[in-house]
């Protein structure tokens, strides 16, 4: 188990953190999203050990130890992937994520390469120098790389970044199972909400230096604890709950996701379309609602200054209220 107690960090005399506590389980798979500059990436240093905190960090009850007490950061069962890949450019591939492997048994070295070199699909370029690699190859090299040596705890720092969105998922998805297969703990910094949603046990929320929410992915979404909170999965609508519910406290407001607003002809509340995006499987309408701009979602294109009827289930508004 990790375990941060009263963890912070300042730059110079600005604070980064501040009493971060923290336990995650073996095994588990903990996103940490927020703004840029809330400390996501820090958070992660901490842990790895290139910076000092007055806090506490242990690993099933082991002091990790920063650069005040380590020459050399990090421990050999912490592997921590950084956004700067750190990869040998005269060397293939192969030579790459087998660079800290035992050369004693040439076999299982050669075969545990092709393992991962098949977890992160770069089977067929093995023998090419990563010079020659884009920014998604090389990304996914340093990932087998610090896979290689089979780490307790992984620290990702925002691992998919530089990788092609049409093989972003199966990635993910390979990665994720990968390391659940295998009992690896993994702490991912991340902006984009697919890998805070779909693979997270738990997921943080880090806002002003401090843990701001904190809870499975599914709760965070349904039940967000503010505007803040919601907006870090994409696009929400923070309405006045009396103009969905005309008896509600005037001001009183729900925070609402676009495919939770629908189009009904019969409804009274109306809205000026300013502009349809299409999104593939719908498009995103912006529209105007009583000088407020919101966004819904509709399965076609509205023509722009028509008027549109908009409702919310009550389902919903009792979920959010």
């Amino acid at each position: 188990m990790l375990q941060l107690k009263n963890v912070s960090f300042s730059y110079d005399k600005t604070p980064i953190l501040k009493n971060i506590n923290l336990k995650i389980e073996k095994g588990q798979n903990v996103s940490i999203i927020g703004a840029s500059g809330c400390g996501k990436s820090t958070l992660l240093q901490l842990i790895y050990g290139l910076h000092h905190t007055d806090g506490t960090i242990t690993w099933n009850g082991k002091a990790l130890l920063g650069p005040t007490f380590n020459l050399v950061p990090g421990e050999d069962f912490i592997k921590y992937l950084a956004q700067d890949f750190d990869l040998m450019p005269p060397l293939s591939v192969q030579e790459n994520v087998g660079k800290y492997l035992s050369n004693m048994y040439p076999v299982k070295k050669k075969r545990r390469i092709k393992e991962l070199l098949g977890v992160v699909e770069m089977q067929d370029m093995a023998n090419v120098k990563a010079s020659k690699l884009s920014g998604g190859q090389q990304q996914r090299v340093a990932l087998a790389r610090a896979l290689a040596n089979e780490p307790e705890l992984i620290l990702l720092d925002e691992p998919f970044s530089h990788i092609d969105h049409f093989r972003k998922n199966n990635l993910r998805r390979r990665l994720f199972a990968y390391l659940k297969e295998k009992n690896i703990t993994c702490i991912i910094a991340t902006h984009d909400s697919t890998d805070a949603l779909s693979f997270a046990d738990e997921t943080i929320v880090l806002k002003n230096t401090k843990i701001h929410a904190k809870d499975a992915p599914f709760n965070l979404y349904q039940h967000p604890k503010d505007k803040y909170v919601a907006s870090l999965f994409g696009d929400v609508n923070e309405i006045k709950l009396n103009q969905f519910s005309p008896d509600a406290n005037s001001k009183k407001k729900i925070l609402l996701y676009p495919d939770e607003i629908k189009i009904s002809k019969s409804s009274k509340l109306k809205v000026k379309v300013l502009k349809s995006y299409f999104k593939g499987n719908a498009y995103l309408i912006k529209a105007d609602l009583s000088g407020q701009t919101i966004f819904f979602e509709n399965a076609e294109e509205l023509e722009v200054n028509k008027m549109a009827g908009i409702k919310v289930s009550e389902a919903i508004i009792a979920k959010r209220s």
